[in-house]
Parts: C-alpha cells; sequence; structure tokens
C-alpha cells in the first residue's frame, strides 16, 4: 500500500507490499507521486517488482515441495506417480534447505547420486515436477525466485528406442503361459495389445461406453499426448470383450496388470519383454498388413510421423521381399 507525506518542499512516497522491500521516492508534486505510487502498484499486481529475497530464507524446499505435491501434482493424468515421487524425495536431505540456498549445485550433486542406481532417463523424468515447481513458484505464488536452479541442469541421455519384437514362438509362450484361470483377463489383455497397439493405460481405461459394437471402432478420450482418437478394432480384438457388469472392459489396476505380466514372463522364461513391447510388435504387423504410414499412425496415435521410423524394419522387410521377387 502507498502511502504519500509532504516533507518540507518535497512529497514523499513510500510502497510497502507483503513479499517485497519497502521502497520509496521523492517528488516535487503531488501529480508524479501519485503516478509512480500508481505505476508500483500496478507492477507489485503483475509481480513486476523485485521480490524480498529474505522471504526465501523463510521458506524451506520441503515447504514448496509438499505445496506443490498437494495443489499442483492432483490435476496431472499422471498424478499418482508424480504424487509417490515427490513423497520419496522428501526424505531426502536437499530438503531440509532453505529455499534461499538451494543452488544448481545441489541438484548436481542429486542427480549424480540418483545415476548410480537408475537409468539417465528415469532421472530426468523424476526431476521434470521439481523444475516445474520452481516456474510456478515464482509465477503463480510470486517467490521471489531470480533463477531456476533446475533450468542450467544437463543429464545426458543416451538413445534408449527399442525396437524388441516377438521372436520364433514367444508369443505362444507367453499366451500358454497367461492361459491358466487368474490369467485369463491378462491373456485377453495381451492380444488386445497386439491387435490394437493401445498403451497399457489406455487399455485399462477402456469403458463399455466407449466402444461401438456396429461400427466395430473404439473411442480413445485420454491419451499420452492428450489428443483423443478412435480406432478400428479388428474382429480378434472384439472377441477379447468379453461382457460383464462393470464399467471399465478391463477391471483391473495398472499396478495388478504389471505383477501378473511379471509372473507370465517369469514362467514362460521370455527374456527381456516389457508389457510396452506388445504395443511395438502391434505396430510392426500393422505395417506387415500392408497398412499405410497415416493409416498406422491413426491406430498408434503416435503425433509426429517420424515416430514411426522406429517401426519401418517391418516396412523395410516387405521391400525386400517385392525386390526379390521381380
Amino acid at each position: 500500500m502507498a502511502t504519500i507525506r509532504k516533507h518540507r518542499d518535497k512529497f514523499q512516497v513510500q510502497i510497502r507490499r507483503k513479499g517485497f522491500p519497502a521502497i520509496s521516492r521523492s517528488f516535487n508534486r503531488m501529480s508524479d507521486a501519485k503516478e509512480w505510487a500508481r505505476q508500483m502498484e500496478s507492477q507489485a499486481d503483475r509481480r513486476g517488482m523485485a521480490g524480498d529475497p529474505r522471504e526465501l530464507e523463510r521458506i524451506t524446499l520441503f515447504d514448496v515441495i509438499t505445496r506443490y505435491r498437494d495443489t499442483v501434482t492432483p490435476t496431472k493424468r499422471g498424478h499418482a506417480v508424480e504424487h509417490t515421487f515427490l513423497t520419496a524425495f522428501l526424505r531426502h536431505p536437499i530438503c531440509r534447505k532453505r529455499l534461499s540456498d538451494v543452488t544448481t549445485a545441489d541438484f548436481i550433486a542429486y542427480r549424480d547420486e540418483r545415476l548410480a542406481s537408475v537409468s539417465p532417463h528415469t532421472v530426468k523424468r523424476q526431476l521434470g515436477p521439481i523444475r516445474n515447481m520452481f516456474e510456478v513458484a515464482r509465477d503463480e505464488w510470486g517467490l521471489p525466485i531470480n533463477e531456476n536452479p533446475l533450468a542450467r541442469l544437463k543429464i545426458n541421455l543416451q538413445p534408449n528406442q527399442r525396437e524388441r519384437r516377438l521372436v520364433s514362438n514367444e508369443y505362444q509362450r507367453l499366451m500358454i503361459a497367461a492361459s491358466d484361470r487368474r490369467c485369463g483377463m491378462v491373456a485377453r489383455i495381451m492380444v488386445f495389445a497386439v491387435e490394437t497397439a493401445m498403451r497399457r493405460g489406455e487399455i485399462l481405461a477402456m469403458r463399455w461406453d466407449h466402444i461401438n459394437f456396429e461400427r466395430r471402432t473404439l473411442l480413445i478420450p485420454s491419451t499420452k499426448n492428450g489428443h483423443a482418437r478412435t480406432i478400428a478394432l479388428s474382429v480378434r480384438a472384439m472377441a477379447m470383450l468379453t461382457p460383464h457388469t462393470q464399467p471399465n472392459v478391463f477391471p483391473m489396476t495398472a499396478n495388478a496388470l504389471r505383477l501378473a505380466w511379471e509372473r507370465i514372463r517369469l514362467r514362460c522364461e521370455v527374456e527381456d519383454i516389457h508389457f510396452h513391447d506388445l504395443r511395438h510388435e502391434g505396430i510392426s504387423r500393422f505395417f506387415e498388413m500392408s497398412l499405410t504410414v497415416p493409416e498406422a499412425q491413426l491406430m498408434s496415435g503416435h503425433r509426429d510421423m517420424r515416430m514411426l521410423q522406429r517401426y519401418s524394419h517391418a516396412a523395410r522387410e516387405q521391400i525386400h521381399q517385392k525386390l526379390a521377387s521381380r
């Protein structure tokens, strides 16, 4: 709030605002004093004034991460995973530091510590919410943070694109291992994943009202890239839809599917296979069925056609066969 008082032949303006250092200035005319006061208060409303750095001495990294976890994280689609990581991160000694003392060097040390046990891609993914937290704290919460300590943090990423396809009789072995009564639903999910090339989360989120049985199509309203898509369902995919009364087509949690998949993988002794590889297998089969790139893109949901380059080996094999027949 601005206060103006006359001192001798000058008009002195002093502005005090919580979270900002007090500022003052003298003018010869009252009109100039009022105009400057309005400008400074307007800047404060837009967070344009330099905040009081002493405010960061009263706040710990623990405080702001907790606030971010409890208010911002729940609004995200992947909130459960992010909440789990941030809760674990709060136990790290770095979170006891005052915000004024947190530096890029602290996160460099944390990065190197984590790289000893997890991949660079995991470290980058986990530090993403913390990087965003500093931006939110500065731009929306009004904390006087001059520079995001994670802005200049570098993580050298190695290409991690997998081109794992099911070879020989691996698919049959997986299906046999999943054929017992306990894994009946998982077996249907596995077939559905290969037939549609859908992601695990998309499959588990399927609802009966998303399916048009007459047209054999499925609406996927929530996807990884945020864009809904409608895909065609093969006859075999439709056969995996066993009617029941629950709203979700496959009423199973992500963790239950993960544990069941691991049991199946160990039982059939198929090495280095991830559930997501079934999506890769499905897209590769689309190309083997001579689907065009736009058609495969419509099914897979890739926004960038260049992402489909990794699946081009299936198309290359077809080219070799065509050239060999000439």
